[in-house]
């Protein structure tokens, strides 16, 4: 089944809804999709007291959901999303895409702190805004993002990518303080200007800075060897993502190492 979820109005409490991921509700009739509960505070709601549901009948080789409207009172949706794709037309609460490990997850809008935490894998694609804490580790966890694509066309807010171990994030805005702190691996790319801190403890891993570039701190350190051949294998897989990306093969770029307070090896990717 494919279904699309229309809000009735915008909820009392904030609702957990990290049951609405694209391959559980799929599965499932529009009978069965609205009688599905979903937490508001102590209780628990069906999905038709939130949302009108319209739904057909699809042979599509993935699950395919689809939400429009005020959605950003509903945390969680997409954590856990394995596979499928999943549509939110409007902005979205925390943690959307939390624990992502597969499919494709677009938001039409804004999202709220922690955006593609703990992701493994997928793709996360904001339109708009992120908030603080986005593709970093939850809350007492060691790891932020392990694998996966988070991509957003707008700005991000502090502590992005912050612990992240692997895969990609892509910014054309500006990013918040302490860009990518704490990085053991992956590569983070900026199309804008980020505020201070960045790379603070990072260990290993790869920041691109392809707009304004911060001035790199004394824990850095600029490094003389040739890397033309990796930055063009960097640069052009960035350069799909356009706009503020494109155009990256074409230029020079200087590199810096550290953060050497921590013994780091991580880089610094100046285009010029």
């Amino acid at each position: 089944m494919r279904h699309t979820l229309v809000t009735r109005g915008k909820p009392t409490l904030r609702i957990d809804a990290r049951s609405i991921v694209p391959a559980t509700l799929c599965a499932l009739s529009r009978e069965e999709l609205l009688r599905t509960l979903l937490p508001h505070g102590r209780e628990a709601v069906p999905i038709g007291e939130w949302f009108e549901v319209r739904s057909e009948s699809a042979d599509d080789a993935q699950p395919w959901l689809r939400l429009e409207g005020e959605l950003a009172r509903f945390d969680h949706l997409g954590a856990g999303m394995a596979a499928g794709i999943l549509e939110l037309h409007g902005s979205v609460g925390d943690g959307v895409g939390i624990g992502m490990s597969g499919g494709t997850l677009r938001v039409d809008g804004s999202a709220g702190a922690l955006a593609g935490c703990a992701m493994s894998g997928g793709w996360l694609e904001v339109i708009g805004d992120v908030a603080d804490f986005a593709a970093s580790a939850l809350p007492g966890e060691m790891e932020g993002m392990r694998g996966g694509t988070l991509l957003v066309h707008g700005r991000a807010g502090a502590r992005l990518a912050d612990r992240m171990r692997r895969g990609t994030v892509a910014v054309h805005g500006d990013a918040g303080e302490f860009l990518a702190s704490r990085m053991v691996a992956g590569t983070v790319a900026i199309g804008g200007a980020c505020g201070p801190h960045p790379g603070w403890g990072m260990r290993r891993g790869t920041i691109v800075f392809a707009g304004e570039a911060p001035p790199p701190p004394a824990t850095f350190v600029p490094v003389l060897s040739d890397a033309e051949v990796i930055w063009q294998l960097l640069a052009r897989d960035l350069e799909r993502f356009g706009s503020r990306f494109d155009g990256l093969p074409r230029r020079a770029v200087r590199r810096w190492a550290g953060d050497l307070a921590v013994e780091g090896k991580g880089e610094w990717l100046v285009p010029h």
